[in-house]
């Protein structure tokens, strides 16, 4: 499906469903002691992330959620929960572009995905990279180049909100060269991402 044919339903109802789907998660991990420790981990944590924005349906409109995670998880299972402190603390590269979902030309700050798989260790040839409303697409690791695609962290100098496609938003450079101007490329420029699956 073309990606900007992609449509969110309201911000707020969609972000309750996600917290009551991790809260039922959790509590069921919680409860059943025969599960393995990591459902118990991974449920806590996700339970974390709804609980960050549910807090936010609350605040003002454009407050960040800043303490969200993203989740880094390996082909060996292996997990790797990030902050956007964290993020930002690796070597930032900075994008300046329009994009087809916004208007004028915006300066995007965040880490390489490359540089941020090498961080945490992940590697493999694939990558699955997954939105918090569980839109997910795969991507070749060998597309991977060493400076784009970013997982950026502000617009313009500022943290993003959910409401603003954040906290993370994988972004191309897509004024740059054609080759980021296309439908598959449009598909992979996940927002509100959650999660970064790489399969050997």
């Amino acid at each position: 499906m073309p990606a900007s044919d992609r449509s969110y339903n309201s911000e707020e109802c969609r972000i309750r469903r996600f917290a009551e789907r991790v809260e039922k998660l959790y509590t069921c991990a919680s409860r059943d002691e025969e599960r393995p420790k990591e459902m118990i981990r991974m449920a806590t944590s996700r339970q974390l992330m709804a609980a960050v924005l549910a807090m936010g349906l609350s605040a003002s409109p454009a407050a960040p959620q800043s303490n969200v995670p993203l989740e880094v998880i390996g082909p060996d299972g292996q997990t790797s929960v990030m902050t956007r402190s964290e993020i930002e603390a690796l070597p930032q590269s900075e994008i300046l572009t329009t994009t087809i979902w916004t208007d004028g030309t915006i300066r995007f700050s965040g880490v390489p995905m490359a540089r941020l798989l090498e961080h945490a260790g992940a590697e493999g040839t694939v990558l699955i990279m997954t939105a918090l409303n569980d839109y997910s697409i795969e991507m070749p690791m060998g597309d991977l180049e060493a400076d784009a695609p970013i997982v950026a962290t502000r617009m313009n100098g500022q943290p993003m909100s959910v409401r603003d496609k954040g906290p993370y938003w994988v972004v191309y450079p897509f004024d740059d060269h054609p080759k980021y101007q296309t439908e598959t490329t449009h598909a992979r420029s996940v927002w509100q991402l959650a999660r970064i699956s790489v399969i050997e």
